[in-house]
């Protein structure tokens, strides 16, 4: 099992719960999340940056 430092970009959300679904489904699509953060917000192109740490297995 690995770990990795990803940043994804998200489209804001109508709701922070919306927001919070869809981070964590794009974030399952690069390995189980340990732990993510938004670390800025371009309120002009409506999106969010994420940075995360996820885990992989030796099989993926």
């Amino acid at each position: 099992m690995t770990t990795h430092f990803i940043t994804a970009e998200i489209d804001l959300q109508e709701t922070p719960t919306e927001l919070q679904k869809v981070i964590e489904a794009e974030l399952q699509k690069q390995g189980e999340p340990l732990r993510w953060a938004i670390t800025s917000v371009d309120v002009a192109q409506q999106k969010a940056t994420v940075e995360a740490v996820v885990t992989k297995g030796s099989a993926e």
